[in-house]
């Protein structure tokens, strides 16, 4: 028989029933910066696309890409590339087996946000710096 209480409670756990954790937080993340990466791979494509169709075309994308915006959405690209490939070393670490206690996926979690954000930073320095 139908539970007649159900409209009272909700049907699984809920978000306040849960603690964000470190682990769950970069999941999430590898998801978000893998789709980002689609984006920044759209628009490294679509550069390569006007730099073949003609210099008119050329420099109407080029100013779009070395704008403000673009520069930002290249920088954020540039992240997300840094964070999927540390994130991918870390699932390739759990699947041998290895780091997958609470501490210790904990540490790697925050190791992987905080080398992704140095990683960029340098990058980024060096080819300000070239």
């Amino acid at each position: 028989m139908a539970d007649v209480n159900r409209g009272s409670r909700p049907l699984s756990p809920h978000l306040q029933v849960y603690r964000l954790q470190i682990p769950m937080t970069t999941s999430i993340l590898a998801r978000i910066t893998g789709n980002g990466l689609i984006v920044g791979s759209l628009v490294f494509v679509w550069w390569l696309v006007a730099a073949a169709a003609g210099p008119d075309y050329y420099a109407f994308v080029n100013g779009i890409v070395t704008s403000w915006l673009g520069l930002l959405v290249l920088a954020g690209s540039l992240w997300a590339l840094w964070y999927h490939s540390l994130a991918g070393l870390r699932h390739l670490l759990w699947d041998s087996g290895h780091g997958l206690e609470l501490a210790t996926a904990e540490r790697l979690g925050l190791a992987v946000v905080i080398g992704s954000v140095a990683a960029t930073v340098v990058t980024l320095a060096l080819l300000a710096w070239a």
